[in-house]
């Protein structure tokens, strides 16, 4: 498998207090690769600093082989779209303007759109099914219609990687599985790498290639599902009382949390 990402010795701190400590992996091209852990581990700061948002303070990343600090702005914006946890709902804009300001990357020295550009937005549009709220303005729209619009957008910059800060966060059931269908279609049909981060262990068992778990900044664990998301790992991170057995869809781990009135001493919840 071609690398297009890889991490090495990464580590950043805030105000002098470690966020992600020398942390290294790698992802594959055309992968889904998603990023677990508890809240404060760093997987929010990692995803900026993938996308290029934040200067990595030691160690490096690297983009199809070359270190992201050797690319210029819009060179890496050409080929890594990042969609980010809080989706703004309040811009002025009707859906169709805000895919495409997807496409700066991609324009001349005076900023002017193309047909090809429109183009592009609307097969971004098309692909998210979000062709119908074109003319719509985005505080009119739901959380998940909002949250296909930006994917669109991303979509529209034509990247090679897509960066995801827990696309499925304050979803329903329903539209956490259409975003995370997207993800598997965007996948298969156009080989985009997939980098994202989610809270839902189930749901990413069910859709990622690869899983890492982090914890407190540093790497617990990388692998399938099956090899990340067993009970003694999950404990010792959560801290919590889980059961972890298997799926009956392709038997995949399944992760279920033990409220405490169901917890007695004479349970065990290790079913690992």
């Amino acid at each position: 498998m071609t690398v297009s990402v890889s991490v090495k010795n990464l580590s950043h701190a805030y105000d002098g207090v470690p966020v992600l400590n020398n942390l290294s992996f790698t992802v594959d091209r055309g992968e889904i690769f998603i990023v677990i852990g508890p809240n404060g581990s760093g997987k929010t700061t990692l995803m900026k600093m993938i996308a290029g948002l934040i200067r990595p303070q030691t160690g490096d990343i690297a983009i199809d082989g070359k270190s992201i600090r050797k690319y210029r702005r819009k060179a890496l914006a050409r080929r890594i779209a990042f969609v980010p946890q809080q989706i703004p709902m309040d811009f002025p804009f009707v859906v169709e303007d805000m895919v495409l300001f997807g496409r700066s990357p991609h324009l001349g020295t005076f900023g002017l759109t193309s047909a090809e550009d429109v183009r592009h937005a609307r097969q971004a549009m098309a692909f998210t099914e979000v062709t119908h709220l074109a003319r719509r303005h985005l505080n009119q729209l739901s959380g998940g219609e909002c949250q296909r619009v930006f994917i669109a957008r991303a979509i529209c910059q034509n990247p090679e990687i897509m960066v995801l800060d827990e696309p499925t966060a304050s979803l329903d059931i329903a539209h956490q599985l259409r975003i995370m269908d997207m993800m598997e279609k965007m996948k298969q049909e156009k080989d985009i790498t997939v980098i994202m981060v989610s809270h839902d262990v189930n749901l990413a068992a069910m859709y990622a290639d690869t899983l890492m778990l982090i914890h407190r900044g540093e790497k617990i664990r990388v692998g399938s599902p099956a090899a990340v998301l067993t009970y003694n790992t999950l404990e010792s991170v959560y801290g919590c009382p889980l059961l972890v057995d298997e799926s009956p869809l392709d038997r995949l781990p399944r992760v279920t949390p033990v409220p405490g009135r169901y917890i007695r001493s004479d349970l065990v919840i290790n079913c690992d």
